[in-house]
């Protein structure tokens, strides 16, 4: 059985391994220096092996400590997401949330229900950073993030929110003294606004298909790092658009945009969701943030409705 005092040695030592030193060990941990080597002592004399070489520059783990280290370190790792999950179970969520988001999509969709959730959840202050650049959640601190499209970094979980689907369109004007395309080819001919932040809606490129296996050269007399400005270019009649629902739903909606089907359908790669460190269960904050996001939206979401 894993005793409190053996738990603790197994702390210190894994302190002691990341950090090549016993006094910035104790110095990280609130021990004195000789506690930390009564700990690592105690460890080597149990298992009957040396776990480090002392030197007078630094201290570094054998490659039996090596090895121990990883255990310790996952050990530990398991008796705090055991501790985390009791506690988020019976936990009010509190605290600073920080939530990074992508621009447009967190202007239109996340900021105006952000005070509802504050009514829900009073004891929770939400940071909202607002960047399309894809974060690094875990060196840069953000305790949540949304993400729309394919996700690609393992080391994180993720929850899937809503669907986002990709519609290509053009306003009425653009298509009156251009004419309509029909087939996929025929956008080579045609203005096309890219994103330049995206694989499948690029400014040299775009991918049609189910998987995206359809794929067209594409050119046009702008391009952005942001959807909400080629589609305004868009209504303002300078060539067709390639974007989410919830950048161009609403002058769908009002005729501004016209929507543009061809013989192969738009790449359905784009969907809302929430991502967070696999490294531990959510808090209560994060959890309840994802599930009063998630009720929100729902399967038809408001980006989508009168599509």
């Amino acid at each position: 059985m894993l005793l409190p005092d053996r738990l603790r040695s197994m702390e210190v030592f894994a302190k002691v391994a990341q950090l090549g030193s016993f006094s910035a060990a104790g110095r990280a941990l609130g021990l004195s220096q000789t506690m930390v080597t009564k700990h690592v002592v105690a460890l080597e004399e149990r298992l009957g092996v040396q776990l480090l070489k002392r030197s007078t520059q630094r201290v570094t783990p054998t490659e039996a400590g090596a090895r121990f280290r990883q255990s310790c370190e996952r050990i530990l790792e398991d008796v705090l997401d055991a501790e985390a999950l009791a506690a988020s179970d019976r936990a009010d969520p509190r605290g600073l949330l920080r939530l990074s988001a992508p621009l447009s999509f967190g202007i239109r969709e996340i900021a105006p229900i952000l005070a509802d959730h504050a009514r829900a959840h009073r004891g929770v202050r939400v940071e909202l950073g607002l960047n399309d650049r894809v974060v690094d959640i875990l060196d840069e601190g953000w305790d949540l993030a949304i993400r729309i499209g394919r996700l690609k970094d393992s080391a994180l979980k993720a929850r899937r929110l809503a669907p986002c689907r990709i519609i290509l369109c053009a306003s009425p004007a653009y298509l009156a003294a251009r004419g309509t395309p029909r087939r996929v080819a025929e956008l080579s001919d045609h203005d096309c606004l890219g994103y330049t932040l995206s694989e499948m809606t690029g400014p040299e490129q775009w991918s049609f298909g189910r998987t995206g296996e359809v794929k067209v050269r594409i050119s046009g007399p702008m391009r952005a790092n942001n959807g909400d400005a080629v589609a305004r270019a868009a209504m303002e009649g300078l060539g067709i658009v390639y974007q989410p629902s919830f950048i161009v739903g609403e002058a769908l909606r009002r005729g501004a945009l016209v929507p543009i089907a061809l013989d192969h359908p738009p790449v359905q790669i784009s969907e809302v969701h929430a991502v967070y460190p696999a490294t531990r269960h959510p808090s209560a904050k994060v959890r309840t943030m994802i599930d009063f996001l998630a009720a929100r939206w729902g399967p038809t979401p408001p980006w989508d409705r009168g599509l």
